[in-house]
């Protein structure tokens, strides 16, 4: 959609200054241009994998993709949150397709014999979203060895994008990452973060940024199979992952926070959508934004093709036994 003059002028600012654009200012004003609400009914007899969707953003996205008559498949580590989340989506949506599945995306071997049993039961899948995160207060790792950001926001997304190719053939790939992305380069040479003081929030970051890295390279990897892929971040929304890690800033920014539904909005519209979105393109309220918040600090050709084989050499074996 293109915007007059005005109104692109009115959204470059809201986006450049955060709080306008980022809270639910944003979407109050952007409404009046940005692209129409997908179709009723435009994903009825659809499959739609949502990660990390027990709560928060990933349930608010199984929400609207069910309210448009998606079959929704959430998944989740705790059987509990997932049948709780389940069980609030029906009462919404008394009428929804609802499967929950138990699955740790950070658990790169256990990713890639769920995605083989999934497309045993699911062989046509619309859209996968990546949406697990997490944010640990202290550096950890998993069971294979990978530092826990990077295994559930990286390396596990792309086993799992990889083992169900074959069921995603015309189909779309979603990221939820985060606008903290902009705060971060590129860290080719140490993805495990095993130098410097550890940072929660800094990982998180980091991996975010790596997130806007390799929703480009699955792009080019995957249109040959008209597969879509496309990033996306929700602004500053009132989940758990904001209240309860960043307290502070939740308490700082409450009264502009967004609900989840706001949130997810666009993750929702870009599973949904029949406008064409292209691929490869990190988006924010409907619209495509610059992967850099300002041109400084953009990765290279060298570091980028070196971060690309450091995820191939990592999900290697995993995918092997796929």
């Amino acid at each position: 959609m293109v915007l007059g003059e005005a109104a692109a002028a009115v959204d470059w600012l809201m986006d450049k200054s955060l709080v306008l654009g980022y809270t639910k200012i944003g979407p109050a004003v952007r409404r009046a241009w940005w692209p129409a609400d997908p179709a009723p009914g435009a994903l009825v007899g659809r499959h739609v994998l949502i990660t990390g969707a027990s709560g928060g953003l990933g349930l608010a996205t199984a929400r609207g993709l069910a309210r448009l008559g998606a079959t929704v498949h959430l998944t989740g580590r705790d059987a509990g949150r997932l049948d709780t989340a389940r069980a609030s989506l029906l009462d919404q949506e008394p009428l929804a397709e609802v499967v929950v599945h138990v699955a740790d995306v950070s658990d790169l071997a256990a990713t890639a014999r769920f995605a083989r049993d999934f497309m045993a039961d699911v062989p046509r899948l619309h859209a996968v979203v990546h949406n697990a995160g997490v944010m640990p207060p202290q550096r950890s790792t998993t069971p294979e060895g990978h530092e826990l950001t990077l295994a559930t926001h990286v390396l596990g997304p792309h086993v799992l994008t990889q083992a169900l190719r074959p069921a995603l053939a015309d189909g779309r790939v979603v990221v939820v990452t985060s606008g903290g992305a902009y705060g971060q380069r590129l860290d080719a040479a140490d993805p495990e973060y095993t130098t410097g003081d550890y940072s929660g929030v800094t990982a998180y970051a980091r991996t975010k940024r790596m997130q806007l890295v390799l929703t480009e390279l699955w792009a080019g990897d995957l249109a040959a199979e008209g597969i879509r892929v496309n990033s996306m971040h929700p602004g500053w929304a009132a989940t758990p992952g904001v209240t309860e890690s960043l307290p502070r800033f939740a308490a700082l920014t409450g009264p502009l926070l967004r609900d989840a539904d706001s949130g997810a909005d666009t993750a929702v519209w870009l599973v949904a959508t029949a406008d064409a979105t292209g691929t490869g393109g990190f988006w924010h309220d409907r619209r495509r934004r610059p992967t850099h918040y300002a041109p400084v600090g953009v990765e290279t050709h060298e570091q980028v093709e070196q971060f690309r084989t450091f995820v191939d050499d990592a999900t290697r074996q995993a995918l092997s036994t796929s």
